[in-house]
């Protein structure tokens, strides 16, 4: 097994810009249909896309294994929410991983009765519960640095030092309060992100992801234009994380 893992690590990178190609072209199909482009075209297009997502498929063959390799480090995480949040998302991975496996065989021809929309629907559940572990993950972990920051350093310009800090009466005061609490908070978090990259660029490419899953099971209809342009953003943002390790959140 740990052969295939390091044989799954190496065609990563190749299987993100596969995927950064196919959701560019979903991106590129939306905004050529809109602008009247030849049907002829358009067909070609979405050609394209569907190549470059059986490549993926291919290139995504036996990743499950490296899932499982994953959800076994993390179980072993300290912190009780971090290896909960993990270790569910790297299982929730897996089998994704396994029923995209099962989609490539009906796709390629090898399983030609398969019920390719059951599955589709089932990879795609899989997906969306592991990207809502990824971002509860995310959320936790900024609430902990947003916390160490608070009592890290005293608090500076919104309330603190100012007049304002002193409750008013009446329904005014109370919504000016709670106000400048929400300021605080805002400014704590921009700060928290930016000196945290990794943190940043992981949340940013979640919650970019997260559309895709809820538009493909039509719990959230947001379109092929807003999909492509998430689907690309997301990619981009992974490839970074591969050519530059340092960005990749740890653990």
């Amino acid at each position: 097994m740990d052969a295939w893992v390091r044989f799954s690590a190496q065609s990563q990178a190749k299987e993100r810009v596969f995927r950064a190609a196919q959701y560019a072209c979903t991106l590129l199909g939306h905004t050529l249909q809109r602008n009247g482009a030849s049907p002829t075209f358009l067909a070609s297009v979405k050609r394209l896309e569907a190549h470059l997502s059986l490549g993926r498929k291919l290139f995504r063959l036996g990743n499950s294994a490296d899932a499982l390799e994953a959800a076994k480090r993390a179980i072993h995480l300290s912190d009780m929410v971090l290896r909960f949040c993990i270790t569910v998302s790297h299982l929730n991975r897996a089998m994704y991983f396994a029923c995209d496996n099962i989609l490539w065989a009906g796709k390629s021809g090898l399983v030609p009765h398969m019920d390719q929309e059951k599955w589709s629907q089932r990879s795609f559940r899989y997906y969306l519960f592991a990207l809502i572990m990824n971002l509860s993950r995310d959320a936790y972990e900024i609430r902990l640095l947003m916390e160490r920051e608070a009592n890290g350093k005293p608090q500076k310009g919104v309330l603190a030092g100012s007049g304002d800090s002193c409750p008013r009466p009446g329904e005014d005061g109370r919504l000016q309060q709670l106000s400048l609490r929400l300021k605080l908070q805002l400014r704590l978090l921009g700060r928290v992100l930016r000196n945290n990259p990794p943190l940043l660029l992981d949340l940013a490419k979640n919650a970019c992801d997260v559309f895709i899953p809820l538009d493909k099971l039509g719990l959230y209809k947001t379109g092929a234009g807003f999909v492509g342009l998430c689907g690309l953003t997301s990619s981009i943002l992974s490839i970074l994380a591969i050519v530059y390790p340092w960005l990749k959140l740890k653990p």
